[in-house]
């Protein structure tokens, strides 16, 4: 698991929102579960990426919004 943080003002990290991004209740925070390897977790906080290709969006209202 790689803990990723982002800020307010990075919006290319928009690691809250993703359904990737966990609790720990051990560590008491949150991390990415996705299994990337370390070359890609530098490209992802390095800014290499525009927006992480590993986000999937938590939003579970979104299809409902859709359907409106």
């Amino acid at each position: 698991m790689a803990s990723v943080k982002s800020t307010a003002s990075d919006s290319s990290t928009a690691c809250e929102y993703c359904n990737n991004f966990v609790w720990d209740e051990e560590d008491e925070q949150y991390y990415c579960e996705m299994d990337m390897d370390e070359d890609d977790y530098v490209r992802l906080v390095s800014g290499h990426y525009r927006s992480c290709p590993y986000f999937v969006s938590g939003d579970e209202y979104k299809v409902v919004r859709h359907q409106m």
